[in-house]
């Protein structure tokens, strides 16, 4: 998941990511000019690594798939879900994937309680699509959490270690 907090720890992080990962473009507060300027570059790095590239938000881009309700007309790729009725959304509207978020305290939502493990996996189970575990995930967590249903994991700061070090205060459950 790209972000504006990120600068330029953007251009290492995709260098990191294995051949097969994906991406989705954010940037929702980059002016569009520069926000077109920014996808360009990450498509030539995307397309170069063979990373798949999803556009979040409802600015044209090009011909890629597009993450949750992108421009008019736009089919879904991939879909947030924050609880069972946006997963459900997201398989009605034929997407692939569910980023089923927060499922740890993040920086990206400051003061939304998490979901933790159990719940996030009930959000998404049973449904015939892909299960991404979002918010404050790594690695580690990942390899905790899988079992329970989840097909792989994304991340903003995990991928940054600047940002990634960087404390964030968690919300209580």
């Amino acid at each position: 998941m790209t972000d504006e907090r990120t600068g330029d720890a953007l251009w290492p992080a995709l260098r990191r990511l294995p051949p097969g990962s994906g991406v989705v473009f954010r940037h929702y507060a980059t002016p569009p000019a520069d926000r077109r300027a920014l996808f360009a570059r990450v498509r030539r790095i995307a397309t170069a690594r063979r990373l798949m590239l999803v556009v979040a938000g409802t600015q044209r881009l090009g011909p890629d798939a597009t993450h949750g309700r992108g421009p008019a007309g736009a089919h879904p790729t991939t879909w947030p879900a924050h609880s069972r009725r946006e997963a459900i959304a997201g398989v009605v509207r034929g997407a692939t994937t569910l980023f089923v978020s927060p499922v740890f305290a993040t920086r990206s939502h400051p003061g939304i309680r998490p979901a933790g493990v159990m719940r996030a996996a009930q959000i998404g189970g049973g449904l015939s699509i892909r299960i991404v575990a979002l918010g404050g995930m790594d690695p580690r967590r990942f390899r905790r959490i899988r079992r329970q249903g989840f097909d792989g994991w994304a991340a903003i700061d995990a991928l940054h270690p600047r940002v990634r070090d960087q404390k964030w205060k968690a919300v209580p459950r």
